[in-house]
């Protein structure tokens, strides 16, 4: 019998420019349906972003988080996707050593 799969849960935060709210929320509505699918094919599931003014909250599953992402960014539609996002997004804050975004350390969960 096979293991079950650990899931990670996996939460970061990024900044959208001023007055960009909008215009980010529509880019959303819907996402392009081959991002989707490159995502889901990546392992990623349970996907949310919360906005807040100008703050993002992402909060997503998946099996291995650098592992995941990598296989994103090798992918053309995540490049595509990526150059037509960039307009809304303020510099990444600073991030510690290692990290792609800046991550947040789940303390608390129930299911």
């Amino acid at each position: 019998m096979s293991q079950p799969r650990k899931t990670q849960r996996v939460a970061f935060t990024l900044r959208i420019k001023s007055g960009m709210g909008e215009g980010y929320d529509k880019r959303h509505n819907p996402v392009w349906p081959e991002m989707l699918d490159l995502l889901k094919r990546s392992g990623i599931s349970n996907y949310s972003i919360f906005r807040r003014d100008q703050q993002l909250f992402l909060v997503l599953e998946c099996e291995d988080f650098e592992a995941t992402w990598a296989r994103i960014e090798a992918d053309p539609i995540n490049t595509r996707w990526q150059e037509s996002m960039a307009p809304y997004f303020e510099p990444i804050e600073p991030t510690n050593p290692g990290e792609r975004f800046p991550m947040f350390q789940e303390v608390f969960f129930m299911p």
